[in-house]
């Protein structure tokens, strides 16, 4: 569910994802072709079963079109385990090279017989405040 807080959002296999990114001005130099955005994530297991997250998987597209794609273990150092109802939360950052830009990803989670499965994270724009916002 979109809300004010988390703009972002969807769900896959009852795993809900919702995402706020947010432009990061006091560590961006923009003079220096850096810009930053830091974003808020929010997972919640709207199942019955326990899952984990075990890897994540981005791509970060600048607003040339140019694409880095980051994959790995976990999220911010952990491989969070979510019983039916349980939420986790974590913020990460992401520099780029140009103004604006989006992330597209997902996350890989095993279920408690051990079957992995992919959760979608939603498309979202990284954008300055008053800028056009659109996933290019």
């Amino acid at each position: 569910m979109v809300s004010d807080d988390y703009p972002y959002a969807q769900t896959t296999a009852e795993i809900s994802v919702q995402v706020r990114p947010i432009y990061e001005s006091e560590h961006s130099e923009p003079d220096g072709g850096e810009w930053v955005w830091s974003y808020e994530i929010e997972i919640r297991n709207d199942g019955t079963r326990q899952v984990q997250l075990r890897d994540r998987t981005w791509v970060i597209t600048d607003a040339l079109g140019k694409r880095q794609h980051v994959h790995g273990p976990g999220v911010v150092g952990e491989q969070p385990v979510l019983g039916a109802g349980d939420v986790f939360h974590y913020s990460s950052f992401c520099p780029l090279g140009t103004p604006s830009g989006f992330m597209e990803g997902f996350y890989t989670f095993v279920d408690d017989e051990g079957a992995p499965f992919d959760v979608i994270v939603p498309a979202f724009a990284l954008d300055m405040p008053g800028a056009a916002g659109r996933l290019n």
